[in-house]
């Protein structure tokens, strides 16, 4: 498994409803084991989350299932991540 980035950032369609979902979203892919990290941006922009997949085609279908993406509430992107410090 492979550590990946995601950036959220809100659009103007960003509606306030659509976090509990995500939230929920997120406690998913955190029982399955590939959640690592998660936070907000303190500015309200959006924020980030760090999960573990196979592949970026892999992490590209997971998030695509993420109500945030899902809704047009936020813009997301991934990069794959090498930690080193």
């Amino acid at each position: 498994m492979r550590k990946y980035l995601v950036l959220a950032m809100r659009t103007p369609r960003f509606d306030p409803s659509v976090a509990q979902p995500h939230k929920d979203w997120l406690d998913g892919v955190r029982s399955r084991g590939q959640l690592v990290e998660t936070g907000k941006f303190t500015d309200n922009s959006g924020g980030a989350y760090v999960i573990l997949a196979e592949s970026l085609d892999a992490a590209w279908d997971l998030i695509h299932t993420d109500p945030i993406h899902t809704t047009g509430a936020s813009e997301l992107t991934v990069y794959e991540w090498e930690i080193t410090g």
